[in-house]
C-alpha cells in the first residue's frame, strides 16, 4: 500500500480558526487533543542560520533585517525574501515598528488596506505605513521638528498607536546648573487605518513634579515619579479638558505665526494638548522602581513595596479597594544573581506566572470560600527545572595546616544547573514554552520545552543546536510550526536561528509499516 502521511498541524489550526470544528463542544476538545498528539510526533529542525550587524526583529512569520529594510518570510520550508526596500541614509532608517493586521468585518477605503501593514517610525520623525508583503510605502506623516520621536507602542491593540519621544534632558551646562527644560517628553496618539490624529500631548515637569517617565496604555496615561509613585489618569478626560485646538491631517493650520499643512514637512504636527493643572488621578500607588501591573478577574494589581530590601517580594492587591489578596504576598525563596519575575498570564485566564531560576509557578486567583468580596492566591501548577540538590565542599587550610571542609550551597541560577531563562505563551496551541539552559564545560546548552497550559504537563522538548551564552541577550519565539532564536553578541553582532517543524522520520516509517 502507499505511504500514509500524518495531517499537517497548521492547516488543522487554520480550519479550527474558521469554525470547521464547532458543531459541538466535544469536537473542539478532540481536535485540540489531536493537534497536541500531532505535535508530539514531530521534530524541529534547524533549517536556517544567519548573522547581521544590525538588529533582527520577528513579527508573525516575518523576519526583519537591516532596521526593517529587508523582510524575509519564515512561513515556507526555508525562509525566502519578501522584499528589500531601497538603501537609505542613517537619518532615514526605521527605528521602531508595529505590525498592523486588517480588522474583521470593517469596510475599508482602499483595497490595499485589507492586507497587513508595517507601521514604522524613522529616525527623522516620519511615521510610515508600509505594505507587509511588498515594502511599498502606502502612507507617510511628518511628525515634528521640536522633539525626537523614538518609540512606537499600541495604546489599544490594532486600533490606536502612541508615538513617544526621547526624554528632553537639556544641555550638559543646564544640568550642571541644576536647571531642566519644562517638557520631559511628548506622546503623539493616532487612530490607524485611515490614520487620524487624536492629539500630541506634552508631559510637563511643572505640572507633574519629579516625573521620570510616562506612557499610554488602553486609554490610560501612566505617569511615573522619582519617589516610586505611579499615577493613572484618563487620557480621554485630558483630551476633552486640555486640547487647545482640533487638528486634522492634511488640513491647513497656523501655529506661532507659521502656516502649514498638518502632517507634511516641514510643518509637521503642533503640540495641541497642554496640561496646565494637575488632573485628578484615577488611581495611584507607590512601588519599587515604579513596577506596576494590572490584570486578573476581577481587576488586581501587582507591586513591590517601595523599599530596596523588599526587592523580589510581590504584593497582589484588589484594584477596587487596595486590599491585599489572601496569600497575596509572593516571594520565591531563591538565592540567585538574576531576579525572579512575575506577570499576569497573557491567556486572559486571570492567572499569574511567577518565574524563578529553577521553577515556574502558575498561580490562580479565586474567591475566598464564604466571602465573595475577598480573593485568594493559590498554586495552579509548578514547572520544575531538571536538577539535583547539590552542595559543594569549600576546603580551607588554616595557618597551622589544618584542613577545614564546609558545605556551601550553590546559587539557584548556577550556570552548571538547569536554569529557566525564557517563558512565553503560544495562544494558537495553548502551550507554555520554556527555555532552560545548562552550562556544559565552556558552552551553554539550551532546550525549549512545551508544557500544557492547563496542567503544566511536559509535552515536548526541543534541543537547540547552537551554544547559549548566558551573558548575551536572547529572544525566543514559538509560532505554530516555527521556533526562532535571536541572539545579540558583543560588538553588535546579531544571529538568527530558524527551526521548522518536520515529521519524525521514525514515526513516519512506523506509519508506513502499519499500512503495508
Amino acid at each position: 500500500m502507499g505511504r500514509t502521511r500524518k495531517a499537517n498541524v497548521c492547516p488543522r489550526l487554520s480550519r479550527r480558526a474558521l469554525g470547521f470544528y464547532t458543531r459541538d463542544a466535544g469536537v473542539v476538545q478532540r481536535t485540540n487533543l489531536g493537534i497536541l498528539r500531532a505535535l508530539e510526533s514531530t521534530k524541529f529542525k534547524n533549517v536556517w542560520t544567519t548573522h547581521s550587524k544590525s538588529p533582527i526583529a520577528y513579527e508573525r512569520g516575518r523576519i526583519y533585517f537591516d532596521n526593517y529594510r529587508c523582510c524575509v518570510s519564515s512561513v515556507a520550508s526555508e525562509p525566502r525574501k519578501l522584499y528589500e526596500m531601497p538603501k537609505c541614509s542613517k537619518s532615514e532608517k526605521i527605528e521602531d515598528a508595529l505590525l498592523w493586521e486588517c480588522p474583521v468585518g470593517e469596510i475599508l477605503p482602499d483595497p490595499s488596506d485589507y492586507k497587513s501593514s508595517l507601521i514604522a517610525l524613522t529616525a527623522h520623525n516620519w511615521l510610515l505605513r508600509i505594505s507587509a508583503t511588498t515594502g511599498e510605502i502606502l502612507e507617510k506623516i511628518y511628525l515634528a521638528s521640536y522633539c525626537k520621536f523614538r518609540y512606537l507602542s499600541w495604546d489599544t491593540p490594532q486600533e490606536v498607536i502612541a508615538v513617544k519621544s526621547a526624554q528632553n534632558k537639556g544641555s550638559a551646562a543646564a544640568r550642571q546648573a541644576g536647571t531642566q527644560p519644562p517638557v520631559l517628553l511628548y506622546l503623539a496618539v493616532f487612530r490607524v487605518l485611515p490614520f487620524s490624529l487624536v492629539g500630541i500631548l506634552e508631559i510637563n515637569r511643572k505640572v507633574f513634579e519629579n516625573v521620570t517617565d510616562a506612557t499610554l496604555s488602553h486609554g490610560i496615561l501612566i505617569v511615573m515619579y522619582s519617589s516610586g509613585l505611579v499615577r493613572l489618569y484618563s487620557f480621554q478626560a485630558i483630551i476633552e479638558q486640555f486640547m487647545q485646538q482640533k487638528l486634522d491631517l492634511g488640513c491647513a493650520c497656523s501655529q506661532g505665526g507659521t502656516t502649514g499643512t498638518v502632517g507634511e514637512a516641514p510643518f509637521g504636527i503642533p503640540c495641541n494638548v497642554k496640561i496646565t493643572d494637575s488632573p485628578p488621578p484615577l488611581f495611584e500607588v507607590s512601588s519599587l522602581e515604579n513596577a506596576f501591573q494590572i490584570g486578573g478577574h476581577p481587576w488586581h494589581y501587582i507591586i513591590t513595596p517601595n523599599k530596596k530590601k523588599q526587592k523580589g517580594v510581590f504584593h497582589i492587591c484588589a484594584l477596587k479597594d487596595n486590599s491585599l489578596a489572601k496569600n497575596g504576598i509572593q516571594e520565591m525563596e531563591c538565592c540567585s544573581l538574576e531576579s525572579d519575575w512575575i506577570y499576569f498570564h497573557p491567556d486572559a485566564s486571570g492567572r499569574i506566572i511567577h518565574v524563578g531560576p529553577n521553577q515556574v509557578k502558575v498561580l490562580k486567583l479565586s474567591e475566598v470560600e464564604n466571602n465573595s468580596s475577598q480573593h485568594q492566591i493559590s498554586e495552579d501548577f509548578v514547572i520544575w527545572a531538571n536538577r539535583e540538590d547539590r552542595k559543594e565542599n569549600l576546603i580551607t587550610v588554616t595557618a597551622s595546616g589544618r584542613v577545614v571542609k564546609r558545605n556551601v550551597n550553590l546559587l539557584d541560577d548556577d550556570p552548571e544547573q538547569e536554569t529557566f531563562k525564557v517563558v512565553d505563551y503560544e495562544d494558537e496551541l495553548n502551550l507554555l514554552s520554556v527555555v532552560a539552559v545548562t552550562q556544559i564545560d565552556a558552552e551553554g546548552k539550551a532546550h525549549l520545552d512545551f508544557h500544557c497550559n492547563e496542567y503544566g504537563t511536559l509535552l515536548k522538548s526541543i534541543p537547540l543546536v547552537e551554544s547559549w551564552d548566558v551573558t548575551y541577550s536572547h529572544e525566543v519565539y514559538f509560532d505554530r510550526d516555527l521556533v526562532l532564536h535571536i541572539e545579540q553578541k558583543p560588538n553588535r553582532v546579531f544571529s538568527c536561528y530558524v527551526y521548522q517543524m518536520v515529521c519524525d522520520p521514525g514515526e513516519e516509517e512506523e506509519t508506513v509499516n502499519r499500512s503495508d
